[in-house]
């Protein structure tokens, strides 16, 4: 019962994956150490260095495993060193006692924190960025249960519900008909500018390589004779092997901490967009015309048994929050470095490196899990269509009165007059009892709470267009070009299937291991 003795962070013991775990433990992290060893050991040899052995890189390369003993040696030393970097050299030259008096050779503890950092990042960001394509996913041909939908993320759900009529709204307000699609693909918008700002810094990593205490390289001058050549092809051995395309020009005895900010911002700003994201579904729950999944046996509340509470989005919401406030830590950090270098930014960068990919991929696994299985109601959708569609048709209804050669600024006046009539009444005299029958709650009843059409039929002014306006009743009519934006950005061909090409085998892979639940 020991693991319920002790504080354990929430991303590790509910909210992050197994691959995003293991990836940032310690036995990954001092691995990679013992890796990059291994590296410089070998381009050193490569190189000409006669004092590293082969039997020396034989016992290396057996020993990368971090094993518990080895852990316990190197705490051990630690602590009396009190110094982490010599205490895993330490206990690596114990199961490696060829390599014991090479290890390290002319680099310095950022050879190995600093390298690993990169590596780290590197393939965390891989293994996030699948999982953006994934809650967005478009629509593959080669996938057949695509074509009924049993399998939704966003491209598909944007596509399925392209031409269904929902109220736009502008501060909280009805502003004009949009489709329920069109919305999705804002949000699918917003989730590929995520992924193309991670892509680009992932594409901009760089290696720190082997560059000496302070950055001049100083040490290996040493260790190759003065050689400057051969401290060039060090790096591009190093980079090769560690597969970076190259060194960042200019290090101090740190890669710059610009680097660690950059990212942030990126990966961050998936957090913002998370909250945004599941907000909407959050502010749709209580309009009851959307849901996120609710399964079978699912308790909403405690003490209110009927509750359907939108559970999953607030906790996406949550990491989101916490997600997007960490940048502000990366530069704080980055700008108290002083001169070439300052100590004060390793604590932090140990807790928040981690936990910015490890709440990166929690929300990501919460949102695939939501929009993989959004609840939609149409008929809840169209009953507060028709509440609030007298009121968006009126511009429609002077260009008839102008079509007819009325005046538009009387007919504009007569409107006004009316929409506030039929406005005090929606607010003051509220809607009949039947509205709060969902047995009787028709399109009918609800759109005759807001009486403002019966009004304009019922104004002599208007009796030119009366026959028009029944026809003029209909969602569908304003909701301008939504589906054709739907098409052009989530359908086949479109921006989104372009832009996801590169991780259409994951999608598969994934889409089709869901089907088998």
């Amino acid at each position: 019962m020991a693991g319920f003795d002790y504080y354990k962070t929430p991303l590790d013991s509910r909210y992050s994956s197994e691959e995003m775990k293991k990836l940032f433990s310690q036995r990954s992290r001092h691995g990679t150490w013992r890796q990059l060893w291994l590296w410089l050991a070998e381009a050193e040899k490569e190189l000409g260095l006669e004092t590293i052995t082969d039997e020396a890189l034989e016992q290396m390369q057996t020993h990368l495993t971090v094993t518990d003993e080895d852990f316990k040696v190197a705490i051990e030393e630690e602590h009396r060193r009190r110094h982490d970097v010599m205490g895993h050299v330490h206990a690596y030259g114990v199961v490696a006692p060829a390599a014991a008096g090479i290890i390290h050779a002319g680099a310095t503890s950022c050879y190995v924190t600093d390298n690993t950092e990169l590596i780290l990042i590197r393939e965390a960001i891989d293994l996030i960025l699948p999982k953006i394509a994934k809650v967005i996913r478009y629509v593959d041909e080669r996938v057949a249960v695509t074509v009924t939908f049993d399998v939704i993320n966003l491209s598909q759900f944007a596509q399925k519900w392209r031409d269904e009529p929902t109220l736009g709204y502008t501060h909280y307000q009805p502003a004009q008909m949009i489709t329920v699609g069109k919305r999705a693909a804002q949000w699918i918008q917003d989730l590929l500018m995520d992924l193309e700002d991670i892509e680009h810094v992932r594409n901009e990593l760089r290696f720190r390589g082997g560059q000496g205490t302070t950055g001049t390289q100083a040490s290996f001058l040493e260790l190759f004779h003065g050689d400057e050549a051969k401290i060039d092809q060090l790096n591009v051995l190093l980079c090769e092997k560690a597969g970076f395309p190259g060194c960042y020009p200019i290090s101090t005895q740190t890669y710059t901490r610009k680097v660690d900010l950059r990212v942030a911002n990126a990966v961050a700003s998936l957090g913002a967009t998370a909250q945004r994201i599941t907000s909407d579904f959050r502010h749709l729950a209580n309009l009851k015309e959307l849901e996120e999944p609710f399964e079978k046996d699912q308790i909403g509340s405690s003490a209110m048994a009927y509750k359907r509470n939108p559970m999953r989005s607030e906790r996406i919401c949550s990491l989101g929050r916490k997600l997007a406030s960490l940048p502000v830590n990366f530069s704080n950090t980055y700008s108290s470095q002083w001169l070439e270098r300052s100590l004060d930014d390793s604590a932090i960068r140990r807790i928040d490196i981690p936990e910015m990919f490890l709440l990166a991929d929690a929300i990501l696994l919460g949102l695939d899990n939501v929009t993989n299985g959004l609840v939609v109601y149409p008929k809840r959708i169209d009953a507060r269509n028709r509440q609030e569609l007298p009121f968006m048709i009126t511009e429609a209804i002077l260009m008839k009165v102008v079509s007819k050669g009325g005046s538009r600024q009387e007919a504009h006046e007569k409107v006004r007059v009316l929409s506030h009539e039929a406005s005090h009444v929606v607010k003051h005299e509220g809607i009949t009892s039947s509205f709060f029958n969902p047995l009787a709650l028709t399109s009918s009843n609800i759109g005759g709470n807001n009486d403002l059409v019966e009004r304009i039929k019922k104004d002599e002014y208007f009796k030119d267009i009366w026959d028009d306006i029944d026809a003029m009743l209909d969602p569908k009519l304003y909701t301008g070009r939504s589906s054709t934006i739907v098409d052009r950005y989530c359908g086949q061909g479109g921006v989104v299937e372009k832009k996801l090409e590169p991780y259409r085998d994951y999608i598969s892979k994934v889409e089709t291991a869901q089907l088998s639940l």
